[in-house]
């Protein structure tokens, strides 16, 4: 197992060494059950929270899928327990489209490379520190926490939070609260810095289409060919442009962004393209979004399949999973079959309550100027897991970053980077919120 970062070389703060050594640690996901695990990112994590005089818990369902918790107990044990958690798995990434070696973790040009840099061992890295800082200089945070991290959150918590959920929810007992990924990192607004703080993620449906056709010669006049009804529909979907449609959370939102940015609230997405790079980030939260990811279908050049197969990712605003289902089915129409691969639910808390006043107040004890702006995140977090004990999650992976920098673009893209001075603003952050919420 790689050494813990805290005895390493000490030319990088800690959070980045140990940012470093987790992305060193390979643990892609490619879904469906297809994984090379957590197991050894787990065992790392677990042995550094050892050096700290705790004792972790692991529970691995699913061989090498592998999930690690402690409690770290908090001033005041009355206080409702506060989950802090991270995943530890990352999307794949192809090598040669790289600029630099995904699983190496390389440090330059003031940032730190490679895959689960943005998504997620920088919090990650950032929640072990946080910890660390508070209990060596013989403190507490200020209530308990459960802090744990999860197996499989890429392929929808399928492996990871859906069953520790299920299997362990007395690692959960007493906490009402959760905190991770996804939220309280900065964008550009005009010429101004802001902060955004998630407050809700969109339901998650991945479907699988199918198109059902006759097998024949590739030579042939073939009007009944799998693949081309397939491309149509798929085409329509990729074609279709959803419409806005407005919740409480992305209606505060774009009033406060729109305040900001000094704009008239009479178009959302030219609001929302006011936020710099991350315009079409925050485009997304603003209505259902259809993607078309993968495709497969035949075996050979000159035969035509009787099978086709796409993979949609869809994303919809909470509550509206049924409607998105029928209005996808009237787009592909009748011929082509529709399963559903993952369904998860959507989230949405309001914008208010002690938690979220502890985290504005944080952000602003460290840059004091941006104001914070809540927002209904397009994707997803293992919150929707542990929504089903009655657990409130928020995103809060608190990041000052540089002008200019696409960071939401990075997300599951190529050259995954994040700045270092990043990394220990976001730490610092966390500390403090943990000492003090």
């Amino acid at each position: 197992m790689t050494e813990h970062a805290a005895s390493g070389n000490s030319e990088f703060p800690e959070v980045v060494r140990l940012a470093r050594d987790l992305i060193r640690i390979d643990t892609t996901n490619h879904g469906g059950g297809r994984a090379v695990g957590e197991r050894e990112a787990a065992e790392y994590v677990g042995a550094y929270l050892e050096t700290l005089g705790l004792t972790p818990e692991y529970y691995e369902p699913i061989p090498r899928r592998t999930n690690v918790s402690v409690r770290v107990p908090g001033r005041d044990r009355s206080l409702p327990a506060l989950v802090v958690h991270g995943h530890l798995d990352v999307v794949p990434a192809v090598a040669e489209d790289w600029s630099v070696d995904p699983f190496a973790g390389e440090i330059r040009d003031g940032m730190l490379w490679g895959r689960g840099a943005v998504d997620m061992k920088n919090m990650d890295a950032m929640i072990l520190t946080s910890v660390a800082d508070i209990l060596r200089s013989g403190d507490a945070p200020a209530r308990d926490l459960v802090v744990t991290f999860f197996a499989d959150e890429e392929n929808g918590g399928v492996e990871g939070s859906t069953l520790v959920v299920r299997d362990r929810p007395e690692w959960f007992a007493g906490a009402t609260e959760a905190i991770s990924e996804v939220g309280g990192f900065s964008v550009d607004v005009g010429d101004r810095r802001a902060y955004l703080l998630q407050v809700g993620e969109k339901a998650l449906l991945w479907l699988r289409l199918v198109a059902r056709g006759a097998a024949g010669h590739g030579s042939r006049v073939h009007p009944e060919n799998a693949v081309t009804r397939l491309a149509e529909a798929v085409a329509a979907i990729g074609q279709t442009k959803w419409p806005v449609r407005l919740t409480p959370t992305t209606t505060q939102f774009l009033a406060a962004l729109a305040e900001t940015a000094g704009l008239p609230l009479d178009d959302p997405d030219a609001i929302a393209g006011s936020a710099g790079p991350a315009a079409a980030f925050l485009q997304a939260t603003l209505r259902t979004t259809a993607n078309p990811t993968a495709l497969t279908a035949g075996y050979k050049h000159n035969v035509i399949p009787d099978r086709a197969e796409a993979l949609i990712d869809v994303r919809v605003l909470p509550g509206t999973e049924d409607a998105a289902l029928a209005d996808i089915r009237r787009i592909v129409g009748d011929d082509i079959e529709i399963e559903t691969v993952v369904r998860d639910i959507g989230l949405e808390t309001p914008f208010s309550g002690d938690l979220v006043d502890a985290m504005v107040a944080a952000l602003g004890r460290h840059d004091p100027d941006a104001p914070v702006i809540p927002y209904l995140m397009g994707a997803g977090t293992d919150n929707k897991a542990l929504s089903r004990l009655g657990i409130t999650g928020y995103g809060f992976a608190p990041l000052r970053l540089p002008r200019g920098l696409d960071f939401t673009g990075m997300f599951h893209g190529v050259d995954e980077r994040v700045p270092l001075d990043a990394l220990v603003f976001g730490q610092r952050v966390l500390t403090d919120l943990l000492r003090t919420y």
